[in-house]
């Protein structure tokens, strides 16, 4: 093939080879190999220890113990990393690498049932229910174009599932709230609330519904919370914020000391400190990017609110604006890949919006190689990329919007 028409099909601008027929293929062929390599590390897996000697869902013992000690009368010892850890090790027979619970006392009411049943059932329930709240989700922004495939085989789907996380939650009770948002403001109100149990990704959203003045979708969430803060009281007592009070200054050194590898993390904090940064620069840093950001989505909120562009827009900006972002995370840029996906299919894509979708789709496969192996912290210039193109959609719609209504006025009566 000559040259001319390699460089032609490998346009960035247009990314003419990025067809529906060959995504399809291309999910297909990372779907079963995602899968396969998961099949394997499942496999070759014994009593509930993965063949490195770690547990099942790295992450998931922190939670299983802290319902563990909850249910026998001792929620506060989450948060003691001695007795915590205590009871992780307890929990295979062996010393693991401790997994600390920094989540507020409303994440333990979701956790408490689940040392009702053993271990690995507990894991398998937990990661299949809240990946069909994610899938479902992320189906209503894809529209039926896209298709199950690409949502299931996205690569964020499988550090999740090796974690053990909660991503899949937070993508669900995100990407509902926001689908509520217009039609069922206080349906929306209540799972924003419901996603306090992560505070560090909902920076953005009371700066997006002060500016949009949602009093129904702010009272509901506040009330929410408040709720939900009342039950975890009641139910374990008023110790229980005492002992998570306590535990933050370890959750505040997380950063600060580097106990979790800037390359896992995918912030701009994160990527300052992978490239040698102290924690004052980075901290600054990521000042900077959280409150541009935040200017950005509250001017553009202001400028044409209430748009269907909103919600991949207000989740973009939760993602850059928190410093505390693990890989896992990024099963959150499903949404807005999605919601992007459909809007081309419907409009057409503008000149390189295909390739910066396709960098944010295997961003979650390469980021932390890249970051440990090359220091090459991609994360936040990806999803700021992405974070640009969707705003760019959101002001041409207000142009658009704009311009009919001028046409509008002059037309004679």
């Amino acid at each position: 093939m000559p040259l001319s028409k390699v460089i032609s099909a490998w346009d960035l601008r247009a990314t003419n080879f990025l067809n529906g027929d060959r995504l399809r293929a291309w999910c297909l062929v990372l779907g079963v190999a995602l899968t396969v390599c998961y099949l394997g590390y499942l496999g070759m897996s014994s009593g509930g220890l993965d063949p490195m000697g770690h547990p099942l869902g790295a992450d998931f013992p922190s939670f299983y113990t802290a319902s563990k000690l909850a249910l026998t009368g001792h929620p506060e010892a989450a948060y003691d990393p001695e007795i915590h850890g205590a009871a992780q090790d307890a929990l295979f027979g062996r010393k693991l690498q401790y997994s600390a619970f920094f989540y507020p006392p409303i994440f333990l009411l979701y956790c408490l049932p689940l040392a009702l049943v053993p271990y690995l059932a507990s894991l398998a329930l937990f990661q299949g229910f809240t990946f069909w709240g994610y899938w479902s989700v992320t189906r209503r922004f894809s529209g039926p174009e896209l298709g199950s495939l690409a949502i299931f085989a996205f690569p964020a789907v499988f550090l999740n599932l090796t974690h053990g996380q909660n991503a899949f939650l937070s993508a669900a009770l995100f990407g509902a709230a926001i689908l509520a948002l217009n039609a069922r403001p206080i349906v929306s109100g209540i799972l924003f609330g419901c996603l306090a149990f992560k505070p560090h990704l909902g920076i953005v959203v009371p700066f997006v519904l002060l500016a949009e003045r949602r009093w129904p979708t702010i009272f509901a969430a506040a009330i929410t919370v408040a709720r939900l803060a009342a039950a975890a009281t009641a139910i374990f007592g008023l110790h229980i914020w005492q002992a998570f009070l306590a535990d933050t200054s370890l959750a505040a050194s997380v950063l600060k000391d580097g106990l979790v590898e800037p390359y896992k993390m995918q912030s701009a904090y994160a990527a300052v400190r992978v490239l040698g940064g102290s924690h004052a620069v980075a901290s600054l840093t990521q000042g900077a990017v959280t409150l541009s950001v935040l200017g950005t989505l509250v001017w553009i909120t202001i400028r044409s609110p209430r748009r269907e562009v909103e919600p991949p827009l207000m989740i973009l900006a939760a993602l850059l604006a928190t410093p505390f972002l693990l890989d896992y995370d990024l099963v959150l840029l499903a949404i807005p890949l999605a919601w992007l996906f459909a809007e081309g299919r419907r409009t057409g894509f503008a000149p390189y919006e295909k390739i910066t979708m396709l960098a944010a789709y295997v961003l979650p496969l390469v980021s932390r190689a890249l970051g440990k192996g090359l220091c090459l912290p991609l994360a936040p210039l990806v999803i700021a990329a992405l974070f640009a193109i969707v705003a760019r959609r959101m002001l041409k719609e207000a142009a658009s919007s704009e311009t009919r209504l001028n046409q509008s006025e002059l037309l004679p009566a």
